[in-house]
């Protein structure tokens, strides 16, 4: 009888969503959403440091943006060193049948890749500070130790992929549709890092010449591809756009509200907040175009798919963005969302950026070839990431 009135009893909406949200938290396991915060922190830090150096220059390492980077290497180190100990050591440890044996050790496949990443972030550090000890001042993204900081970083993000695609193929109802969304955050914060890693690439100058789409075609695609294969949300490539989107105008109004001063010369500009990154390229165009066009294209051969794709991608990318960079050299574009108006004050007052004027190296003939180039690689890289999809949708470990 007693069984029976406890059966009968109904939560309060409030008790239900109480328990809706509990079971939101513990669907995940808590490692995966410590792995995500490590991503998180990683993109946050790195847009900060890009324009820590924009706004102060170079400073000490210990800065809050620095800090905020390499906290991507600890949380990562918690969470997958957690991991691999207990599934190793821990009897009847609930991930040991899904495991990989690597060096005596037990654990998912993706713990391995995101620990070792890891472990190259943290050896970033103290390469980088020994860089600028011994050369000086860099002004490049793309310096030895940066691209050992950001292959480490990518590491994490790939291995809690992997980790993340084997808990979707094994997961079933809610918890699959929860993993499936986690999976697309993870997928918005790996486009985020891709974008930053060509920044210097897609400034607003060079956004009349094919450059810059050649370097978008390269991992934009790989990231957009994988991530409709492998969680086969219709719209995955467009929700992945939105994140890069959002997160890049989200730091456009959030970085000037915090003051700052150059600590180095020659000061071109007068400073006295954070100055953003550049409006983000409009991605989200031709991502839902991919997305479209996937969606009618389920049956077709994978080379037949990334070819059209490489098409739809780029001239929809120069459709949008050429007429846009148009704007955003104007003066209506210099305003507080589009934020076009802050400079880095480094920049000379003879500057492309300070004049507002594109740096056109191209001639009409050199971008059409430009852009045949940025088609038939990002045909590569969408095959590339097709196929990656592929193989994480049979990922059990």
């Amino acid at each position: 009888m007693s069984t029976t009135a406890a059966a009968n009893v109904r939560l309060s909406p409030v008790a239900q969503d109480n328990v809706a949200r509990s079971s939101i938290w513990t669907a995940v396991p808590w490692y995966i959403w410590c792995a995500l915060a490590s991503a998180t922190s990683a993109m946050v830090g790195a847009h900060w440091d890009v324009s820590w150096h924009r706004s102060i220059g170079r400073d000490t390492f210990w800065t809050p943006a620095h800090i905020a980077i390499y906290l991507c290497g600890v949380l990562a180190g918690i969470a997958y060193g957690y991991l691999i100990l207990s599934t190793t050591f821990r009897k009847h440890a609930p991930l040991a049948e899904s495991s990989v044996h690597i060096l005596g050790l037990r654990a998912p496949l993706g713990a391995f890749i995101a620990s070792w990443g890891g472990v190259a972030m943290l050896t970033s550090a103290p390469f980088d500070n020994w860089w600028h000890d011994a050369y000086g001042l860099d002004v490049t993204i793309l310096s030895p130790p940066h691209i050992l900081l950001f292959i480490g970083v990518y590491s994490v993000l790939v291995g809690t992929a992997v980790l993340i695609a084997g808990h979707l193929n094994r997961a079933a109802g809610r918890e699959k549709t929860l993993a499936r969304r986690v999976f697309l955050y993870l997928g918005g914060m790996m486009a985020v890092g891709v974008m930053l890693l060509i920044m210097e690439l897609t400034s607003l100058p060079l956004l009349h010449n094919s450059l810059p789409y050649i370097a978008t075609s390269i991992l934009a695609p790989i990231v957009m591809a994988a991530l409709s294969r492998v969680t086969g949300a219709r719209f995955a490539a467009t929700v992945v756009a939105g994140f890069y989107m959002l997160f890049l105008i989200a730091c456009i109004q959030i970085l000037p509200l915090f003051p700052a001063e150059p600590k180095l010369g020659p000061v071109y500009q007068h400073v006295t907040h954070f100055i953003p990154p550049q409006f983000p390229l409009l991605l989200i165009v031709p991502a839902l175009v991919l997305d479209l066009f996937w969606q009618r294209t389920k049956s077709w051969n994978t080379w037949a798919v990334a070819a059209g794709s490489a098409v739809l991608f780029v001239a929809s990318l120069v459709a949008v963005e050429y007429p846009f960079a148009s704007f955003l050299m104007s003066p209506a574009s210099r305003n507080s969302f589009f934020g076009t108006g802050y400079l880095p004050f480094g920049a000379g007052p003879q500057s492309f950026l300070a004049r507002h004027v594109f740096n056109i190296t191209d001639s009409g003939p050199q971008f059409a070839v430009g852009i045949l180039i940025a088609m038939t690689i990002c045909t590569l890289t969408t095959w590339f990431g097709l196929k990656r999809g592929d193989w994480l949708r049979q990922v059990q470990r």
